[in-house]
């Protein structure tokens, strides 16, 4: 009788909680799954604290149900005695000390982790093999196939080719009810009396590694409440949410996706993203069962409602991740405005008088989370406007949002946000003036700054940047069609309320920490 003397370890990261993972399906003795919380990546940015806090936890529940299950696990937390605090000397070690024959590990979704394994994978003399991590709807370079050749990578077209390859919300070849799109039916503002459903928390106790953090002097942004984590941390509080969603607001959802106000920093959204981009839950799962409730309920969920959030996921999402992997490493450093400018002080703390962005950054760091318009049409585009180097607008982003991983993070702030890329991501730069802001939201009308003033004690900073902006770039921008009409309007300026114009951006620029 000949003896298997074959063992393999399984490196399992922090954002790869697939439970539905053909790993997971068998329990194999000669297989050890290996997780490990380390400073290499609690250190690349400034976390907030409940990023920090909501992986490990979510970590932590999954290394224990793998074990319930009878799989074998090694977990290092982040104050083991032995924990050598990087993937590949931790590796290195228990490799080593387990005797293994064969290492394994799912494809990271960061390009840094990807390097960080291929190469420890050259080092080791073991054979090593790559697993999907069997999550997206696509391939790493389905995208770059899809656009070859092309100069534009235009996420519509790519939206229509996923939902008739996966045959969500199609009628044949043709969408159902004959409309690809409902983004117009999407933008309407809160109305004043309106109150949004209260949003579903969870009360997570994760006081131990609230502890652990501050005892390795582990340093973070932002706020938490250590015996009420309000965040989804294993896969059933995951389906919860979901329900949540689903039942209570997605009949809202597409209506008021775009809307801003004050006190209410859920309002309907789904605050799935950090669930799915760990894993615990699929954008299969997700889709399909928004799908199922429209099905149910056509009479209180418009389809609109339902279609605003499918391209959000099977669009956006799928093709914000293309583009990384077509575009990567160079995407990392594109500046095509060349800003250079740091962000401003109150970016850490919210305290500015400018109530879109006080309350954006405040809520940000009460809750490691905003909505996209916040982060693209308040916090996003000051910073655009204020000049910011990408570099800086990158790392508060990836630090302060508890679902921001590179991946995702990069190609909407580097690109759709700050138009670093020159237009691969985005067709035009995504700024405006307060004009905008009031539209989407209730931050103006008791704002310290005047939402009509152009120029003058307390205008609106954002009315004399935004035209700042287009002349500064203006051998740049315009001849973008998009924004042409901006430039008519700016060349039709008299002269001397241009110059008025620069002056009060100017001094405001110089002012900057203190608006």
């Amino acid at each position: 009788m000949t003896v298997n003397k074959t063992k393999i370890a399984r490196l399992i990261l922090g954002d790869q909680l697939n439970s539905n993972h053909t790993w997971f399906e068998t329990v194999q003795e000669n297989v050890t799954y290996i997780m490990m919380e380390v400073r290499t990546e609690t250190d690349y940015a400034i976390h907030h604290i409940q990023k920090v806090v909501g992986f490990f936890a979510a970590m932590r529940f999954f290394a224990e149900t793998l074990r319930i299950n009878n799989h074998n696990v090694i977990y290092l937390e982040l104050n083991h005695k032995d924990n050598k605090q990087s993937f590949g000397a931790n590796l290195e070690v228990l490799l080593s000390n387990g005797n293994f024959t064969h290492f394994e590990y799912q494809q990271p979704d960061e390009y840094r982790l990807d390097k960080i394994l291929e190469t420890f994978a050259t080092q080791i003399t073991i054979p090593t093999k790559v697993y999907d991590t069997e999550h997206f709807f696509t391939t790493r370079n389905e995208l770059g196939t899809f656009f070859e050749g092309k100069k534009m990578y235009l996420m519509e077209s790519f939206y229509r080719a996923m939902r008739k390859k996966h045959d969500i919300l199609m009628d044949g070849t043709n969408p159902t009810t004959g409309q690809w799109n409902y983004d117009a039916d999407n933008r309407k503002k809160l109305p004043k009396d309106h109150k949004p459903t209260a949003p579903m928390v969870f009360n997570n106790d994760v006081s131990d590694i609230v502890e652990m953090i501050f005892k390795t002097d582990c340093k973070t942004i932002g706020t938490i409440e250590a015996k009420q984590f309000l965040w989804p941390i294993n896969r059933e509080q995951t389906l919860e949410l979901l329900d949540f969603f689903v039942t209570e607001c997605l009949p809202l959802f597409g209506t008021y996706q775009d809307a801003m106000t004050p006190n209410e920093w859920s309002l309907y959204h789904s605050r799935l993203s950090f669930s799915m981009n760990i894993k615990m839950i699929s954008p299969s799962e997700v889709v399909h069962r928004a799908i199922k409730e429209w099905e149910k309920h056509p009479e209180t969920i418009e389809y609109n409602q339902l279609e605003g959030f499918v391209r959000q996921i099977i669009g956006w999402r799928e093709y914000m991740r293309g583009i990384y992997w077509l575009k990567m490493p160079e995407y990392n450093s594109l500046n095509y405005f060349n800003h250079q400018e740091k962000l401003p002080d109150w970016f850490w703390t919210g305290n500015t008088k400018m109530n879109c962005l006080k309350d954006s950054i405040k809520q940000s760091l009460h809750y490691a989370y905003a909505h996209h318009i916040q982060r693209l049409m308040i916090t996003g585009s000051f910073a655009l406007l204020a000049g910011t180097h990408p570099d800086e607008v990158d790392a508060w982003y990836l630090g302060i949002y508890i679902d921001a991983l590179d991946w995702v993070e990069i190609t909407n702030t580097r690109g759709m946000s700050q138009f670093a890329d020159g237009g691969i991501v985005g067709t035009k730069p995504y700024v405006s003036s307060a004009s905008y802001i009031d539209k989407m939201s209730n931050y103006c009308g008791s704002c310290y700054y005047n939402k009509a003033k152009k120029v003058g004690d307390k205008a609106c900073p954002f009315n004399s940047l935004y035209w700042n902006f287009y002349d500064k770039h203006e051998d740049k921008l315009a001849k973008n069609p998009r924004i042409g009409m901006m430039y008519k309007v700016w060349q039709r300026m008299k002269p001397e309320d241009k110059e008025a114009l620069l002056q009060q951006a100017d001094y405001y620029l110089k002012n900057i920490n203190n608006l």
